[in-house]
């Protein structure tokens, strides 16, 4: 039986306002499941900065489990876009830049606890605006230069790192009163008598030094692959733009 035009006029507005398939329909959604967790890594770093600057009672076992708990969110947000379909453009921004916050207060309220050198954070965090930088100026051409492993490698290099020097001096004043060992003390010159977390910890940041230098040159190899020729010779999106602006 055919329903005539006010018939479906009729049932449309009493047409339930929730969508008949959420994990479809989500997807068009900038707001999903999976950037809700990114938007809390986001919310969790000032949590953990203020947790470790002001010191309060056991601040080394509640700032690691708040970056831990961000950690994880940053495993569960790119799964389940991916799992349900659920990747955004709001999503692809956001993401990186959770981590990036994520990753620069846990190194810098570490600097500022004296539990981190202040010259490798400074290498680590300048990578990560030179890299952002060179992702605009690509973004600027239309060019999208795709995440490689090794910085999946860096990352997780840094999360150990900020671990082991988050709880490393407790552990250490554990595993000191156990054992009365004052390991690492007779190999390296470290400004805690029993260092063998937190030593970990220097060791584990200089290998997410290494990889992150390394992730730089390689991303900026192929940035210049891509981008190069065009910013060369001036045929770039970029530089067309720049030469079309009205002078002030």
């Amino acid at each position: 039986m055919k329903t005539s035009r006010r018939g479906r006029n009729i049932l449309r507005a009493f047409r339930p306002p929730w969508p008949s398939n959420p994990v479809r329909e989500s997807a068009f959604h900038p707001m999903n499941i999976p950037n809700y967790l990114t938007l809390a890594r986001i919310l969790m770093v000032p949590i953990l900065v203020v947790v470790l600057l002001t010191r309060v009672t056991n601040h080394e076992i509640i700032g690691v489990l708040v970056f831990w708990a961000a950690s994880i969110t940053d495993l569960l947000d790119g799964y389940l876009a991916r799992r349900w379909k659920q990747v955004t453009t709001l999503g692809k921004l956001l993401d990186p830049l959770a981590d990036k916050l994520l990753i620069s207060g846990a190194l810098i309220s570490l600097v500022e606890l004296d539990m981190a050198p202040a010259w490798m954070t400074f290498i680590i965090l300048g990578r990560e605006m030179a890299i952002t930088g060179l992702r605009g100026i690509a973004s600027e051409e239309g060019i999208t230069i795709a995440a490689e492993r090794l910085g999946k490698w860096k990352l997780g290099a840094q999360i150990a790192a900020i671990s082991c020097l988050l709880v490393g001096p407790k552990l250490d004043g554990i595993l000191y009163s156990l054992t009365g060992l004052k390991v690492f003390k007779f190999f390296i010159k470290f400004p805690h008598p029993y260092s063998f977390f937190w030593g970990m910890g220097v060791l584990l940041l200089w290998v997410a030094m290494i990889l992150a230098i390394w992730s730089a040159v390689s991303y900026f190899r192929k940035f210049w692959q891509l981008c190069g020729p065009g910013i060369l010779t001036g045929e770039g999106r970029l530089s067309r733009s720049e030469t079309t602006q009205p002078e002030n």
